[in-house]
């Protein structure tokens, strides 16, 4: 397996780790039966890891279509791990920016991650 493809697989554990982060502490049996409800109760870095999570979430189906588009069209591999990595990067400073609740550099690492997308789908052109 590729250098892409295990990027790809870090997209898709990054939200639940977020998502982890946001719950604990302050975990309850109560609040696992009531996950939503939980979740708009969070207030502080919580919340922000939350919505941290759900970003993440969303960021996923992208990535990893470029991914495989990349891949199909024989995009070198060199180009296609470089901008995975790059894009994993961003989507960390992405969630740390978050957590820490300072906007302005977390809206640029989210587009530093969309950048990194948007080159993979135009070097498969």
């Amino acid at each position: 397996m590729n250098t892409a493809y295990w990027c790809v697989l870090i997209s898709i554990v990054m939200p639940y780790i977020l998502g982890l982060l946001a719950r604990f502490p302050g975990f309850t049996l109560e609040g696992n039966l009531r996950p939503r409800i939980t979740a708009e109760s969070l207030t502080g870095y919580q919340q922000r890891a939350y919505w941290a999570h759900l970003n993440a979430l969303e960021a996923i189906p992208s990535f990893a279509s470029a991914i495989i588009i990349a891949n199909l069209l024989s995009v070198p591999q060199d180009t296609i791990n470089s901008l995975a990595l790059i894009f994993i990067g961003f989507r960390i400073a992405h969630a740390l920016a978050y957590i820490a609740n300072l906007g302005t550099l977390r809206t640029l690492m989210w587009a530093g991650g969309f950048v990194c997308i948007i080159a993979l789908f135009v070097a498969a052109t």
